[in-house]
């Protein structure tokens, strides 16, 4: 078998595959659908195995798919960074990312990693927190936490979460059972008013004061919950990437209770930018894949 492979025919087919559809994929890569399924049946003859499972309105890889995915990204993401390590690039606009303020800061002490990678290229990091209705500058990368079950089909998992409980190392002395967790302070993140009681009630445990009285304190951001929790003003409910992330920046705060799933996801969303994802857009978004998959440390 001649082993040359059309470049087009494997980015053709990660889309399909990272998006679950055909049109998904056509819309990013800029091609018609009809194009599309052309690369991939073209590259399923030239390896003589099915790669997908077609259904009405989705596709599946099949086991020599999922097989082949794994080998496909890592060569794409490696013809990238050499690309840009003998040539560099001469991007002509700032890629926006946008995300949660917890991510950013998240993603804070690897983008030094990335930069290295790809020095020439240009990024803007806004938060989803607040956004200017007249802001109309495009976003690029979009990041969003949502419901697993609820996400469109478009729409991109980077990770599943869980949450655990943090509080001061002071105050984590004070802990030797879950139980424990009953008579301190909770700070509640306003937007994730149900973080605290998931995971009460996930071990069966209550507050002796009503749900009310029991939450005195409230911020709008798990990074205001954090700073709080680090004094010694609280313990809070976070996504465990996050607690472990500040652990790791030197934040002084402990977890103080075993991780359970939040069944929500990180996702890529979709974006109003309906031009194709450029080369720059892409190695960026697979530097993001790679961090969220890596083990929490």
């Amino acid at each position: 078998m001649n082993t040359n492979i059309n470049l087009n025919w494997l980015r053709t087919f990660e889309a399909a595959a990272r998006l679950s559809g055909f049109s998904a994929a056509a819309r990013e890569l800029g091609l018609t659908q009809v194009a599309v399924s052309q690369h991939i049946k073209s590259l399923e003859t030239k390896l003589g195995q099915d790669l997908f499972v077609r259904h009405p309105k989705k596709v599946q890889l099949t086991k020599a798919g999922k097989s082949y995915l794994p080998s496909v990204r890592e060569g794409l993401a490696k013809l990238t960074h050499a690309t840009y390590g003998l040539f560099g690039t001469d991007i002509q606009r700032t890629i926006v990312v946008r995300a949660s303020i917890a991510v950013l800061i998240w993603l804070t002490p690897r983008l030094t990693e990335f930069h290295q990678q790809y020095p020439n290229i240009k990024l803007k990091l806004v938060t989803s927190m607040w956004r200017d209705p007249i802001d109309t500058q495009k976003v690029d990368i979009d990041i969003v936490l949502m419901p697993s079950r609820k996400h469109t089909q478009a729409a991109e998992k980077l990770s599943d979460e869980f949450i655990v409980p943090i509080c001061s190392e002071q105050t984590s002395k004070k802990i030797s059972a879950l139980g424990d967790l009953c008579h301190l302070e909770p700070i509640n993140i306003v937007g994730y008013d149900d973080h605290w009681s998931r995971y009460m009630n996930h071990f069966d445990l209550r507050y002796e004061a009503s749900a009310d009285d029991a939450i005195r304190l409230q911020v709008d951001t798990s990074v205001l919950a954090c700073e709080l929790a680090a004094f010694g003003t609280g313990c809070a409910v976070l996504i465990e990437r996050f607690a472990r992330g500040s652990i790791g920046m030197g934040k002084d705060i402990c977890i103080v209770g075993g991780p359970i799933p939040l069944n929500q996801s990180h996702y890529f969303a979709n974006t109003e930018n309906e031009e194709p994802i450029s080369a720059e857009i892409e190695a960026l978004k697979q530097w993001i894949r790679i961090e969220f998959s890596k083990p929490y440390q």
